[in-house]
């Protein structure tokens, strides 16, 4: 088996995995450590570009930051809290199952015919910038709305 085919299927049940925990996360109060937790512990994962063959070009740097800003969007715009029972909730959002799943199967896709024409490296490379630049955005929006709530609720005023 090859490094796409190997990868893809790490990709799908990472997604599944994604799904699951989001469905679970609904259903417990949140907090800021919840939020910004992730993007945090997945920054180890840039010490793959010590190794020259994970390395970009500014270009694929470039592709890849825009494309995962533009899929973050869709995050974003899924993603909102409610307060309930004087606790802070993670709506959920019948979208946000579809629009990720959707987001997986554009990825798999991109993969597949990218792979003919860049190194699986250099792939791996702007594959994680991409899901990193998708999930930065979406935490601070997240960081941002959690916070208004929080100051509602606490009867916090803002500035």
């Amino acid at each position: 088996m090859n490094y796409v085919v190997i990868s893809s299927i790490g990709a799908v049940f990472m997604g599944f995995f994604v799904l699951f925990v989001r469905m679970k996360a609904a259903k417990k109060p949140t907090n800021v450590k919840k939020i910004i937790m992730p993007p945090i512990f997945m920054s180890s994962g840039a010490l793959m570009y010590l190794v020259p063959e994970f390395r970009l070009t500014p270009m694929e740097i470039l592709e890849a930051v825009i494309v995962g800003m533009l899929f973050s969007v869709l995050l974003i715009k899924t993603s909102k809290f409610e307060i309930r029972d004087n606790d802070i909730y993670l709506k959920r959002s019948k979208a946000f199952i579809f629009i990720l799943i959707g987001l997986l199967v554009v990825r798999l896709v991109l993969k597949t015919i990218l792979s003919s024409t860049i190194d699986i490296g250099q792939l791996s490379g702007m594959f994680f910038l991409l899901a990193f630049s998708m999930i930065v955005p979406w935490r601070v929006a997240m960081y941002r709305s959690y916070m208004k709530l929080y100051k509602e609720l606490h009867g916090i005023k803002m500035i």
